[in-house]
């Protein structure tokens, strides 16, 4: 059978979580309209007859104005290596720009892994987001993505396919595509499986998921959630903020914040899980190397 990695890299909120759950064809890591939503590397699977194929969601390349941020870029870029495709995403509704060109000449030097023979080059550009803009600024957006990968010297071995992550228009061929460049190997993964991410960051994930649709201007940036007991159904999980204002942000009145993140981060559990949120303020986090180890970045 063929079986492989694909590397799903890009820009912050262009998408790129959004595609690898649409392939999948379930939730394996989080979402929301935050830059920088993605802070781990998430493998999600997907199984064809004859083919499974192992997705790699990456955090945003971007530049880092913390310690956090500099580790969820070289995640991103380790992400490249060693992957049988490179899959770079682009904002059709927005210009390509230096960061789209520094993602393009990552995914293009990151080393090569063996592929399948006559499959082509490692490197798939997707321009995201077809839904949001008109076919003559597509077009657009196609000619300049192919003349960036031209000047980094990539354009003899890139195809282009343009996507819509949120309505599924164009994935089929994309995934075909990647599958066609896999080489031939044993399976990776058994064939129930659908994410290789450990329950308790998963829950940890999607209690920040739910935090960052209620949260506002800088905030987003200084939650970390992390769970700190599981003795199912009895789940604590921590939720790290920087400041004393910002517990009382997430808190909410009489609790009414975290009352309503537990509930729709239960309503996604197996029955009669119990979850117990609370909050901590551990100043300058993002910065301070011991604070991002134990908080698991």
């Amino acid at each position: 059978m063929k079986t492989g990695f694909a590397a799903v890299v890009g820009r912050p909120n262009v998408g790129k979580s959004t595609l690898v759950n649409r392939i999948v064809g379930a939730k394996v890591t989080i979402v929301s309209s935050r830059p920088n939503t993605t802070r781990h590397v998430v493998r999600g699977v997907l199984h064809r007859p004859g083919a499974q194929l192992v997705l790699v969601d990456t955090p945003g390349f971007h530049r880092p104005r913390s310690a956090l941020g500099a580790r969820l870029v070289e995640a991103a870029d380790a992400s490249l290596d060693d992957v049988d495709v490179a899959v770079a995403v682009l904002d059709a509704t927005a210009p390509v720009g230096p960061g789209d060109r520094i993602v393009l000449a990552r995914a293009i030097a990151g080393r090569e892994a063996p592929r399948a023979p006559d499959a082509g080059g490692r490197l798939l550009v997707v321009v995201n987001k077809v839904d949001r803009v008109r076919p003559a600024q597509l077009l657009g957006q196609l000619a300049a993505a192919a003349a960036a990968v031209d000047e980094l010297g990539g354009s003899g071995s890139a195809e282009y396919f343009p996507v819509s992550a949120r309505t599924g228009e164009g994935v089929d061929a994309l995934v075909g595509s990647i599958v066609d460049r896999l080489p031939e190997g044993p399976a990776y993964y058994p064939s129930d499986m659908t994410t290789d991410t450990p329950e308790a960051l998963s829950v940890a994930e999607l209690v920040r998921e739910q935090l960052l649709r209620r949260a506002r201007e800088e905030l987003p940036h200084s939650i970390a959630c992390r769970v700190t007991e599981w003795d199912w159904p009895r789940i604590r999980c921590e939720i790290v903020v920087e400041r004393d204002s910002q517990k009382g942000i997430v808190i909410g009145r009489k609790g009414a914040v975290l009352k309503e993140v537990g509930t729709a981060v239960r309503a996604q559990l197996p029955p009669g899980a119990y979850l117990e949120l609370y909050v901590r303020v551990e100043k300058r986090w993002q910065q301070r190397p011991d604070a991002l180890d134990r908080l698991g970045y």
